[in-house]
């Protein structure tokens, strides 16, 4: 990513050593690009050596190797910063990741552990859409999450989920908007009873549904997040309402949570790379 090659024949004159040990080089300028990261004001060049723990000579030699490439912006003479070309490549690194694809090897490794139906999930205007399953093929169960088969929202775990992240008083709006229609006799058909649902969820860390799209299938479901903290897909689980076990919801959420770290998004809320 960075044209190392570039640098030692180009912009940066390396000491011997540097040229014997190449990995040497690579992890120092990592060290100053997660320095000045974690520092949302420029920083001089005695403060990079500081933090570091490099010579200033050093530090010098691969700040103006980074700043040639514009990985690091020089604001002044002695002044750095992370540089635009870092956003760039950071941009054009989100518009390849696929969701999907990140999501599959935890979906399989969920579904080898508990051997049922592992779905992935996404929102269109007020129904969610399977948009990658894992079957067991254990269970004859009537609702069939096949992908690109859709669900009203109010009725899935999954789609509580989207729910949620609107606000209640977007709720208000959906309920008007579809009248909560009924699927089973489950089905959470009056706002008090789904905003309380909600709230449940809002504690709980992960949502459910008990036989409310179909009698017979339980389902439980956690969120998905971007580098941005946004909610764009749930992970779920679906199996025979006699088989679903407690257990599943605190693990369906570590599993969505490894999917939203592997896309950018950090556990604690904050977003990866930022200070």
């Amino acid at each position: 990513m960075f044209h190392i090659v570039g640098y030692n024949a180009t912009h940066m004159p390396a000491s011997k050593s540097e040229h014997k040990n190449p990995i040497q080089v690579i992890a120092r300028m990592l060290t100053l690009l997660d320095v000045l990261a974690g520092h949302p004001e420029p920083l001089g060049l005695k403060q990079v050596a500081q933090y570091t723990g490099l010579h200033p000579s050093t530090a010098h030699r691969i700040l103006s190797a980074l700043a040639a490439d514009r990985l690091v912006d020089r604001i002044e003479p002695g002044s750095y910063r992370l540089g635009m070309r870092l956003l760039e490549l950071g941009n054009l690194v989100k518009m390849r990741i696929n969701v999907r694809e990140m999501a599959l090897p935890v979906m399989r490794e969920l579904h080898s552990q508990i051997g049922e139906t592992v779905n992935l999930s996404v929102r269109h205007d007020d129904e969610i859409v399977y948009v990658e399953r894992t079957s067991s093929g254990r269970s004859a169960m009537r609702v069939v999450h096949v992908i690109g088969a859709r669900a009203a929202l109010h009725i899935t775990a999954a789609g509580k989920l989207f729910l949620l992240e609107e606000g209640f008083a977007k709720l208000r709006e959906y309920a008007k908007r579809t009248g909560l229609a009924s699927h089973t006799r489950n089905t959470l058909t009056s706002l008090p009873l789904l905003e309380r649902e909600l709230e449940r969820i809002q504690r709980q860390g992960w949502a459910t549904d008990a036989e409310e799209a179909e009698i017979g299938v339980r389902c439980v479901a956690a969120a998905v997040r971007d580098d941005a903290g946004q909610l764009i897909a749930t992970l779920s689980i679906s199996s025979p309402a006699d088989r679903m076990k407690p257990t599943w919801g605190p693990l369906v959420k570590e599993s969505a949570e490894r999917i939203a770290h592997a896309i950018g998004h950090r556990r604690d809320g904050s977003r990866i790379g930022a200070a």
